[in-house]
């Protein structure tokens, strides 16, 4: 049997991969996150069933059972591999290595790149942060490290994007406001690229009662950092006229 792990980025479908898009087509199976992706425009259903190469008993499954009074352990990691001759599905790959030993890892558009690119701005800025932390707060599911704590992140001052955590909103404010102060600006993306993406700007001090006015589902995405709002900033001299580079003499005009 052969699986395939397909990155379902963040929900639009014009943001797989074609190398997924094309693996998509071929496999007469597929498990997708039901809970993760959009019912009428999945990244993963729609590629599957608008390609003309589908083999006539292809058959696409959410995982979630949102659609069918399925029970739950039947769509367990376990008894898929017995009941698949080929599967395309979104999930995490570390958890799934124990359930087969050989698999084909195929990653798409993160989700924290597509709701930066609607909020429009750029997650480094030079002089004010030049890097970025993807993390999560911790959950009945993992724990996160010691050494992994949001403050431990936050004494960097680097743009921090927080997955899954939207529902920590109290915890997230508490450890931040110390490193960041109540006026950093702070951006709750829910469902980037769906059509019914939502976007939430404030500062550490406000986004809470933004919230409370406005709630917005588990999965959304929050960043948190001064390069949300920099302005008049020092740019890179990368691209100076004055700055000298193999490909490009500081006298060229």
């Amino acid at each position: 049997m052969t699986v395939h792990f397909i990155g379902a980025g963040p929900g639009a479908a014009d943001l797989i991969t074609v190398r997924g898009r094309d693996i998509l087509a071929r496999c007469p199976v597929c498990l997708y996150a039901g809970s993760l992706v959009p019912p009428n425009c999945s990244i993963i259903v729609r590629p599957v069933r608008a390609s003309s190469t589908v083999p006539p008993w292809t058959s696409t499954r959410s995982s979630a059972n949102t659609s069918r009074p399925t029970p739950p352990d039947s769509m367990s990691r376990d008894c898929i591999p017995g009941t698949c001759r080929s599967i395309a599905r979104w999930r995490t790959v570390a958890s799934a290595a124990a359930a087969w030993d050989s698999l084909h890892a195929h990653t798409g558009v993160p989700a924290f790149a597509a709701a930066a690119a609607v909020l429009g701005r750029e997650l480094t800025v030079p002089g004010i942060a030049q890097s970025v932390v993807l993390t999560r707060m911790p959950g009945r599911a993992s724990r996160m490290p010691n050494a992994e704590r949001l403050s431990v992140f936050a004494a960097t001052g680097a743009t921090l994007a927080i997955h899954l955590a939207i529902h920590a909103m109290d915890a997230i404010v508490g450890e931040l406001l110390p490193h960041y102060g109540a006026d950093c600006p702070v951006a709750v993306v829910m469902r980037a690229s769906w059509p019914d993406e939502r976007v939430l700007r404030g500062t550490l001090d406000d986004i809470r009662r933004q919230l409370t006015a406005e709630p917005m589902e588990r999965t959304a995405l929050v960043f948190v950092g001064r390069a949300l709002q920099a302005a008049d900033f020092e740019e890179s001299a990368l691209y100076s006229p004055d700055y000298r580079r193999r490909f490009r003499n500081a006298d060229a005009v």
